[in-house]
């Protein structure tokens, strides 16, 4: 009789644990997935660091190729009217950008239909990663403007655009 009970607990015991360890499989479940996730972006980081660091011809090209665009991208924004913006920058710049040019940047002063923005100045603040940072200066007789920009190599688009103010006459032939 004394067997058969400590016979019956340690059963009972015995199902508790198994009890336990079955409802723990969904949560080991979701951490394996969360594992596999992070091991995949890992490994993609470090895919991307070893591309730069081997390869810095191509990054150099890549940049060489981001900065053509971009000052191509200022010249057609800055010497157009900005009801043509959503056709002439389309591909070149995501949506929000547009929109953030037609409303915020025009119509305004030094975007008249008689002024002419020459780009003299492109110069990369941030080299590396997908984000490329650029600082601009569109120059004319009006006064010259200079921007913020960063340029996502990945999507091959400008997605963020600030206006800074410059203060005092910039010449770029000095």
């Amino acid at each position: 009789m004394k067997k058969s009970r400590l016979m019956i607990f340690a059963i009972l015991v015995l199902a508790g644990i198994l009890i336990t360890q079955l409802n723990q499989i969904p949560n080991l479940d979701k951490q394996l997935v969360q594992a596999k996730a992070t091991l995949k972006q890992a490994k993609t980081n470090q895919k991307q660091s070893q591309t730069i660091i081997s390869s810095p011809q191509a990054q150099q090209d890549n940049v060489s190729g981001s900065t053509k665009r971009v000052t191509s991208f200022v010249k057609t924004f800055s010497n157009q009217p900005t009801s043509s913006y959503s056709d002439a920058l389309k591909g070149m710049a995501t949506e929000k950008v547009i929109n953030e040019l037609t409303q915020t940047f025009a119509p305004s002063v030094t975007f008249s239909d008689k002024a002419h923005y020459e780009v003299p100045m492109v110069a990369i603040r941030n080299a590396w990663g997908s984000d490329l940072e650029y600082l601009v200066i569109a120059k004319s007789d009006a006064p010259s403007v200079a921007y913020t920009i960063t340029y996502d190599t990945d999507e091959k688009q400008i997605t963020d655009i600030s206006r800074l103010s410059l203060k005092g006459a910039f010449d770029n032939e000095k």
